[in-house]
């Protein structure tokens, strides 16, 4: 059974959708103590990141917990940033802290004016919102089956730094952390219920490792 965590963030409608797609037992567990049966966490999200204070301390211990004994974590979106230690959209916030770094606002490098002939520049807007491509960084249990260059789709305005647990990334400006994994722990930037076949694929390979 997979535990889809509410707490009040969004999009768990599509999440769920996607998931029934699949052919995925879904939950949403009411206490944290629904936890103990799950055999495979989700933490969606959307969003501000001060959403995240609403997994309060018992939350946090039972989603660790769970961690601790190999049950398998992913985090979409905001879900994926809470992952790490924190973020500068909501800094006095603490994150789930299984991950190293902080996320911060994504700064878009400016360039020249589109028609090539002025020396004004432009930069591009934030929120990052819109189909992107994927460059897959590492072999990973996540994105096994993808291809480079796979598009999927974005809507945030901050993200995670590139570290050894970032499994792909994707350039809006700066070149940010896009899937991450480490162990049986993983997140992605972008929404997969969102993202079509490669979506469905992400989504898939989650629920491959859950069933073991």
């Amino acid at each position: 059974m997979i535990a889809l965590i509410d707490y009040g963030a969004g999009n768990l409608t599509s999440v769920r959708k996607a998931l029934a797609h699949l052919d995925a037992l879904v939950s949403t567990p009411s206490t944290p103590a629904d936890l103990a049966n799950a055999s495979g966490i989700i933490v969606p999200g959307v969003g501000h990141f001060e959403v995240t204070a609403a997994l309060g301390l018992t939350w946090r211990a039972a989603i660790l917990e769970r961690v601790s004994r190999d049950t398998p974590l992913l985090g979409i979106c905001v879900g994926m940033q809470w992952l790490f230690e924190g973020s500068a959209e909501a800094e006095t916030n603490p994150g789930l802290g299984l991950l190293s770094g902080r996320c911060q606002r994504l700064t878009v490098a400016a360039g020249p004016g589109r028609d090539g002939t002025e020396s004004k520049v432009e930069s591009l807007k934030v929120p990052h919102v819109g189909w992107n491509s994927l460059h897959v960084t590492r072999q990973s249990w996540l994105l096994d089956g993808l291809d480079e260059g796979d598009q999927v789709y974005f809507t945030h305005s901050f993200a995670a730094p590139v570290t050894t647990d970032c499994v792909g990334s994707t350039r809006y400006g700066i070149e940010f952390a896009a899937a991450v994994e480490r162990d049986r722990v993983a997140g992605v930037q972008f929404h997969p219920e969102k993202s079509s076949d490669v979506g469905l694929r992400i989504l898939g390979n989650f629920l491959r490792l859950v069933a073991g």
